[in-house]
């Protein structure tokens, strides 16, 4: 069976069709030949903006229970897009961003800022 990603990829020459809020929708795709003949199709590597690079929209207090995709969806409108939030901290795991409750985070977009202005 082929994988439904793999299938999306193959399908697509330039770039893949991942909707507008991933985090892979600009991502271009690269083409590997093998010997055997098959070419793999590959998205290539996303670079992580610098924080300081994206726009603020502004700071935002970890509340108790708080999760990073009701945060997304509450201050963002899109639960899938907690993402912006987790490259506008630069941290590796998503979560720790919402494990210590009254932390201060970064809620950002995509574009050209200089990070200091708060909402």
């Amino acid at each position: 069976m082929t994988n439904p990603i793999e299938q999306m990829l193959l399908a697509s020459s330039a770039a893949p069709r991942f909707p507008p809020n991933s985090r892979y929708h600009n991502v271009p795709t690269a083409k590997l030949p093998q010997p055997d003949g098959r070419t793999i199709t590959y998205l290539r590597r996303r670079f992580v903006p610098r924080p300081e690079d994206l726009a603020l929209l502004r700071l935002y207090r970890v509340q108790e229970g708080d999760r990073l995709d009701n945060v997304a969806a509450s201050l963002l409108g899109d639960p899938e897009v907690f993402w912006r939030i987790v490259d506008g901290n630069a941290v590796l795991r998503p979560d720790r961003l919402t494990e210590t409750v009254g932390e201060t985070i970064r809620i950002t977009q995509p574009g050209t800022g200089n990070g200091l202005s708060s909402g």
